[in-house]
C-alpha cells in the first residue's frame, strides 16, 4: 500500500512507521514544521511529487502535543488550530486527487466525551462540554471535505497511550520509583488506557477493515479508577503509594489541564472493535505497564 502519514515523528507515529516498515508498503510522510528531511515533508506546504502519489491510506496523527504546559490562551489556540487547521488542510487536499485514496484515519481522542464520572460510554455517546470536547468535535467536524468526497473517514478516538519510550508514563515513574506518588483527588475517576502496541494495531485494523467508518474508540476493554491505576504501577515497579494528591492541588499546580486531563473521568468501551473482531494484545493492565517498563 502507498500510505500518507502525519505526526510520524511523534510517540504513535513513530512507532506506527516501525510496523508498517516491516511490511511491504511505500511511506510518505509529513511534518508541520521544518523543511523536508529524508522522506519527511513540511506539512503545511504540500509539494507538487505528492500530488502525482496515489495513496491507498492516509493516517493523520499530527497535532500540538495537548499534555505539556499550562493552558494558557495561546497554548489553547495552537491546540485547537494544530488540529481543525490541519486537517482540514488534509482533508481537502484528499479530496481534491484525482484518485483519491480508499481511507482516511483521522486521530481524535476520547476527550470527545467530556468529564462523564462512572457512566459507560460508547462511540454512539454524545459529546462533552469542555475544552478537550470542543477541541475534539471540530477536529473530527473538519474532516467534513473528506466525507463529502466519498472518503472512507475513520475517527480514532484515542485514550491515554501507555509507553516505555515517552507520553506520560515516562513522566509519572520518578516520583512512583521513589515512593512519593499516590491518588489524585478522589481517586474515582476513570482512566481508560491503551498500549501503544495495541493502538498501532488497531490503527492498522480500522484502516484495513473496509467496513468501519466515523468514530472507532481506541482503548483497552476495561478502564480502570485513578486509584486502580496508581495501585497497579506502583506493584509494577514495587514501590508504596500511600501519598495523595488533593483535587485542589491539582488544579493549583496543572490549571484546566489538570481539571479536564487528570481529574476528568472517562469510561469508555472499545464497542466498534470488539463487534469487529479485534483481539487486544494488552488487556490487563499490570501486564501493560510491565511491558512498558522493558520497553525502555
Amino acid at each position: 500500500m502507498n500510505i500518507l502519514i502525519t505526526g510520524a515523528s511523534g510517540l504513535v507515529g513513530s512507532r506506527l512507521l516501525e510496523h508498517l516498515s516491516s511490511g511491504s508498503h511505500h511511506l510518505f510522510c509529513l511534518q508541520r514544521t521544518g523543511s523536508r528531511t529524508g522522506d519527511f515533508w513540511r506539512f503545511d506546504t504540500i509539494p507538487p511529487e505528492l500530488l502525482e502519489q496515489p495513496f491507498d491510506a492516509v493516517i493523520h496523527l499530527a497535532g500540538e502535543n495537548i499534555a505539556t504546559g499550562r493552558w494558557t490562551a495561546a497554548k489553547k489556540k495552537r491546540i485547537l488550530d494544530s488540529r481543525v487547521e490541519g486537517t482540514g488542510q488534509l482533508a481537502e487536499f484528499c479530496a481534491g486527487l484525482a484518485n483519491k485514496p480508499a481511507v482516511m484515519f483521522c486521530a481524535s481522542a476520547i476527550g470527545y466525551y467530556g468529564n462523564r464520572g462512572d457512566e459507560t460510554l460508547d462511540e454512539t455517546s454524545s459529546p462533552g462540554s469542555n475544552f478537550v470536547s470542543e477541541v475534539c468535535r471540530k477536529w473530527e467536524q473538519a474532516a467534513e471535505p473528506a466525507v463529502t468526497a466519498g472518503i472512507r473517514v475513520v475517527f480514532g478516538r484515542i485514550g491515554m497511550v501507555l509507553s516505555g519510550r515517552g507520553g506520560t508514563l515516562p513522566t509519572m515513574l520518578p516520583s512512583f520509583k521513589l515512593g512519593i506518588a499516590g491518588v489524585v483527588g478522589g481517586g474515582k475517576q476513570f482512566v481508560s488506557w491503551v498500549h501503544i502496541d495495541d493502538l498501532v494495531a488497531m490503527i492498522t485494523f480500522t484502516v484495513e477493515k473496509r467496513h468501519i467508518s466515523g468514530p472507532v474508540n481506541l482503548v483497552a476493554p476495561a478502564a480502570v479508577t485513578n486509584r486502580e491505576f496508581t495501585k497497579t504501577l506502583g506493584k509494577v515497579v514495587r514501590r508504596p503509594t500511600v501519598m495523595n494528591m488533593p483535587a485542589f492541588v491539582a488544579k493549583a499546580v496543572f490549571g484546566q489541564m489538570g481539571e479536564e486531563l487528570v481529574l476528568s473521568s472517562t469510561r469508555v468501551l472499545p464497542s466498534v472493535l470488539m463487534r469487529n473482531g479485534y483481539t487486544h494484545r494488552h488487556a490487563n493492565l499490570e501486564k501493560a505497564l510491565a511491558a512498558c517498563l522493558h520497553d525502555r
